[in-house]
């Protein structure tokens, strides 16, 4: 079966890098001298700070595994300055009519979507609806408060 391909940029996969790295060599070592500590309290089965310390290092160890997949699946996304059709990787501005602001956001792959800081992902509602679309087109986008018609001022 094949594994899920995980879009991204190249500062996406970037910054799973860097974030496997301190996982590995820094979160982990933090990780262990807790558990080491905890351990010093006595009776493990009922050290809270023990157990505390096994469920992070769980944690941890469960979100190495999940990046490790992410960048093994990676697939950079390309950039296409020439089109101004929206697409994975591509900035997107556009208006919610009738009379909303103005909102821009990158289309990147779930790896490395965040809403707050511009990025969504190319399987969110939005980018869905969005994608191979073009300057000027209305579309009706599907949200959990409601439909809202939004039209494409800029593509790049």
């Amino acid at each position: 079966m094949a594994e899920e391909k995980h879009y991204m940029t190249v500062e996406g996969k970037e910054k799973l890098e860097k974030e496997l790295e301190f996982l590995k060599t820094e979160r982990r070592k933090e990780v262990v001298e807790r558990i080491k500590v905890a351990r010093s309290f006595g009776d493990l089965s009922e050290n809270s700070e023990y157990d505390s310390a096994k469920e992070e290092q769980a944690f941890v160890e469960g979100r190495i595994v999940q990046i490790e997949k992410m960048i093994r699946n990676a697939v950079i996304i390309e950039e296409d300055t020439n089109s101004s059709v929206v697409s994975l990787g591509k900035t997107v501005k556009f208006i919610e009519l009738p009379d909303g602001e103005e909102e821009e956001y990158i289309i990147v792959g779930r790896a490395e979507a965040d809403p707050m800081d511009g990025k969504i992902s190319n399987d969110s509602p939005m980018a869905q609806s969005l994608m191979g679309k073009t300057i000027g087109d209305k579309v009706s986008v599907s949200t959990p408060g409601g439909d809202m018609e939004v039209e494409i001022l800029e593509v790049k």
